[in-house]
Parts: C-alpha cells; structure tokens; sequence
C-alpha cells in the first residue's frame, strides 16, 4: 500500500467514481411504471414500504461493494442509502434498510475487528433519519438535512469503530485512513441521492397533475353529449373531444354490439353503425378487464392492412353492466404508451358514471314513490362544476390532493344515482357524506369542519340509501354557510333501544319555527330554498317505517340546528 497522504486522495476518488454508478442505476430503477405504481412517499401501502426497504437496502449492500478494502475492512457508501430511505419512507423504511445493509455487513465479515460498529452505525443513521423525517414539516426530501446527517451519522461512525474495534492501533489507522473520504463522498452522496429522488418525485406529480386536468377539461366537455345516453350523435361528439385533446392515432367508442364512433386512422373500415372488427374489443366486453395492448395480433382486426398497432380498450359500465367501451389507438409511428392507458381508464371511469345519469333519468319514470324521483333528480349540476373547478385548481399545485379529491367525486356521484337498491348498509351511507364533505372542505377550507361520532359495531345497520348525505348537505348550506366564520357538522349514530338513532347538528344560523313546521308537513312540494332534502327524508321515513319514526328539528335562528330521527333493525318496515 502507499503511503497514507498519498491513499486518501485515491480513495477520495474511488468512492467518488461509484457514489456515480449506484446513483445512476438507483435513478433509473426508480423511473420503472412498478415503481411508480407503489408508491416513493411516505404515505405509502405496506407493500410500498416493504419494496422501500428492500430496495434502499440493496443499494445499501452495493455500498459496501466499493473495490476498497483497507485494514481488512470495507470504505463504504452505505450511509447514503441508508438515510435516504429514512428521510423518504420514515423510521420504520430507515431501520429496515439500515437492518439489512448493516446486517450484510456483518454476515459477510463476522468477527471482522471492524463489523459490529460499522453495521450499527449503518442501522443508526437509517433509523436517525427516519425519525429527523417525522419533524420536518411538508417534503422531508431535503438535501441540507441529508447532507447534515450524512456528515454526523458518519463523524458517530468513526467514533464507534475507534471505541469497538481492537487492536486500537489499527481501528486509528483505518480512521485516520477513511475518515475523511467516506465523511464527504456519503455526506454530498446522501445530499445529491435525497435530491435527485425528490427531482423524480416532482417529474412524476407534474406529470400525473397534467393528466388529471386533461381528463377534467376533457370531463367537463363530453359531459352534456353522454347525459342523453350512448348513442353514435353522442359518442362522435365524445370521440371528437378526445381526439382534439389527447395525442393518439384514433378514438373509437362502442356499444355492446357495434361501432359507435371512429376518429382517426382506420376509420375507413371501422364504421359507425357496423359490428366492431376487433378481437379486442370482444374479449374487453365479454371479460370486463381493460387491455393493454401494443401488437397487432393482440388487437386483432380481421384487415390486413389496418394501420392500428396498439390499443387501450376500456369497458363502459352502467348499473354493473358492461354497455360498450372506449379505445384508444396507436399506429407504428405513434404508439400509445402507459401513460395513455391510464388516462383512458380515468376518462372511461367518469363516463360511466355520466351514463349511469341518463339511466336515473329513465328510471326517474317508473319508481312508484315521488320522494325517490325527488332526491334522484336533485343531483346538482353546479356542485359537479363547482367540484370539478375545485379539482382542477389542485392539480398543480397539489396533485395527490387533486387524485383523491376526483376519487370522492366520483364515489359520492356513484352513491348519489343509485338510491332504488333498498336498505344499504350505514357504513356506505357514510361513505358518501364523507366524500361530499371533502369536496366541500376543499372548496371552503376550515369554515367547513365536521365532526362523526359512530358507535362501534352500527357500521352494517340497514338504512335508506339517501336518508343522511342530503340533511349533512342541508346543514352545510343552509347552516354554516350562512356564518361567516364557518362552523362544524356534527354526526351522532348509536344504538337506542333496539334502533339506530341518528343526529345531524350544525351550529349555524338556525331556523325560526314556521320553517320548521313546514319542513315536517306531510305534503306539499319541497322548496330548495327550505333545505334540500329534509322534507323528503322525512316523508320517507313516515312511508317506511311508519308515524313514530318521523322526525324531530331543533332549531332557533342564531342557535344551529338539529335534526334527529330513528331506525329499526332491518324487516320493521311499515
């Protein structure tokens, strides 16, 4: 070996060169679909911690694998690995990855003088830096807290090989040897890995918030084309939109038996009012799964010649049943790609839930009781473009918000058109009161608040789909709202004597008793401006279960209000 002056600069550099490489290859293994799919942030699924773990730990184990053995020990870059998945995933990613470098550390070099306080220290800095993550207000990802822990997790490991390994005299040597090359290349390594992660992490929420506005401007437009049902007027028109906005070869949507509307390359042998042509699009209608597909064999047209070589098919659903599907094409010079797929199954998703309007509107005709039509056709236009305007302001600035938000939407919407499948469970009524009141928290900010108070055990009470989403949205709107300040809804549901008694409480501005009266007459037509839904509720309640079960409101202007009411176990209908 040469002298030790003369190592370090050498050293300096050879820890350099693969701090370079594993960085490389950890950029790219973190830009794959899987990947994405799972999830790099610490609200991530088990399964994505797990993979957090598994995959910083490796780079941890390439660390140790530098080419530099010294004092028969190992110069290293495990540190950065290590306090990046903490800083990404929390202590419990940091520990596991720091549990696995420093434990290969150890297995590869048991009763090495310098193994038991090399892997301690690996596990310490991983289990450090997940807990500094947990006090970091908003993106933990920050290249000066890495490169700070780098520089102390590594100043404690120094101190911990002197304190542990012996001979003392070489445990100095190699410090003397090491120390400052492995200080600075893990620190700036931690600092540039922790960046170059958080720069990924960006790329993809741009990417993913340019694609959920894309499908909301595209929503927003074909929405009053498919509110009159699939026909080929209203799929041309919803192909047309897509085509002009969405960068494919061809747009093509179908009914159950044919060809609906085709715009773009291929579109002179896939025509509108004929049978479709394509063994895809049999196989999406009759399993229900959407197809990726990037070969012509896999689409399967039956003409030779036809320029489409790859395609996502989506199936269109109404009431559970699959009623046709939308696709999206690719040719040779243009491919589709992933992120195309995805797009197509959000858009198929919002459109299925706009047929499912047209067929409330139909069965709107034939339901027997007035009160259902009622609370059917009060599915407002303008909380649906007030809520999507909500959504597609989050989509820059807050993306994962933006995703969840739709998601709610588009839960709440579901809930909403389907009110003739009988008694549904409480749990999935409160569902959609909880997605109704995180579209309306996002657009009011804190002047909404609410709060559930659910008794363990009543989540799979039997009640009438409808009979609390609309007094919640009651209370909002005609409660708190009206304060300037806001206020709170409150849910009170517990078992009572053999029913489940309900209450919604609001401290807005309340009601004088004429209102009241009003809104518990057994007839007339509700007026919107008396609350939306109250009165239907309650007849509903009157016809299912009889005149003990009506209603009761409390309420004096300035005062709030409360509405309560009972219900039986399920089988007492009147």
């Amino acid at each position: 070996m040469m002298g030790m002056p003369d190592y370090v600069p050498e050293l300096l550099m050879s820890l350099s060169e693969r701090f370079g490489l594993i960085l490389a290859a950890a950029f790219a293994i973190m830009t794959l679909a899987p990947m994405d799919k799972l999830g790099l942030n610490r609200r991530a699924a088990p399964t994505g911690k797990l993979v957090q773990v598994v995959l910083f730990g490796m780079f941890g184990v390439l660390g140790t694998y530098t080419g530099n053995h010294v004092f028969q020990s190992y110069a290293n870059l495990r540190a950065m690995g290590v306090i990046t998945a903490g800083l990404l995933g929390g202590p419990v990613v940091g520990f596991g990855a720091g549990l696995v470098a420093g434990g290969h550390r150890l297995l590869i070099d048991i009763g090495g003088f310098s193994a038991i306080p090399c892997a301690l220290s690996t596990l310490l800095e991983g289990t450090a830096a997940g807990i500094v993550s947990q006090t970091i207000k908003g993106n933990s990802l920050n290249w000066r807290v890495a490169l700070t822990l780098g520089l102390v997790g590594e100043s404690v490991h120094m101190l911990l090989v002197l304190a542990m390994s012996r001979p003392f005299a070489d445990a100095l040597a190699l410090v003397q040897l090491i120390a400052v090359p492995m200080i600075v290349v893990n620190s700036l390594g931690a600092a540039l890995f922790v960046e170059a992660l958080y720069l990924q992490i960006r790329m993809r929420d741009k990417r993913d918030s340019g694609q959920v506005q894309q499908i909301l401007s595209i929503a927003n437009q074909s929405l009053a084309h498919l509110r009159s049902g699939l026909s080929i007027a209203s799929a041309q028109a919803t192909a047309r939109i897509i085509f002009e906005r969405v960068p494919v070869a061809a747009v093509a949507i179908t009914s159950s038996t044919e060809v609906l509307a085709h715009i773009g390359a291929g579109s002179d042998h896939h025509v509108p009012g004929k049978p479709f042509r394509t063994g895809a699009t049999h196989r999406v209608l009759a399993t229900g799964q959407p197809i990726f597909s990037t070969g012509r064999e896999v689409i399967g047209c039956d003409k030779p010649d036809c320029p489409l070589a790859s395609a996502a098919v989506i199936p269109l659903k109404k009431s559970g049943e699959i009623v046709g599907a939308l696709k999206l094409y690719g040719t040779e010079d243009a491919p589709l790609d992933q992120m195309r797929f995805e797009l197509a199954k959000g858009l198929a998703d919002l459109f299925s839930t706009q047929l499912e309007l047209e067929d409330i509107q139909v069965k709107n005709q034939l339901l027997a009781h007035a009160e259902i039509r009622r609370l059917q056709a009060q599915i407002n236009p303008h909380f649906l473009f007030n809520s999507l305007n909500t959504i597609a302001s989050f989509c820059r600035t807050a993306p994962q918000q933006a995703r969840d938000l739709l998601l709610d939407l588009a839960l709440y919407m579901r809930q909403n058109l389907d009110s003739s499948r009988g008694l549904i469970p409480l749990a999935d009524e409160l569902d959609q009161v909880r997605s109704y009141l995180a579209i309306e928290r996002a657009r009011f900010g804190e002047r909404i608040r609410s709060e559930i108070d659910l008794e363990p055990g009543t989540e799979n009470w039997l009640i009438p789909p409808l009979i609390i989403q609309p007094l919640v949205e009651n209370s909002v709107k005609h409660g708190i709202q009206g304060r300037e300040q806001g206020g709170v809804v409150r849910l009170e549901l517990a078992r009572e004597n053999g029913h489940l008694r309900v209450a919604v409480c609001d401290d807005g501005v309340g009601m004088d008793e004429a209102v009241v009266e009003r809104l518990l007459a057994d007839g007339g037509v509700e007026s919107p401006k008396e609350g939306i839904g109250v009165r239907n509720c309650n007849l509903r309640l009157l016809q299912l279960f009889g005149p003990d079960y009506r209603m009761s409101i409390d309420s004096r202007p300035g005062s709030g209000t409360r509405v309560e009411f009972r219900i039986p176990k399920a089988g007492h209908l009147h």
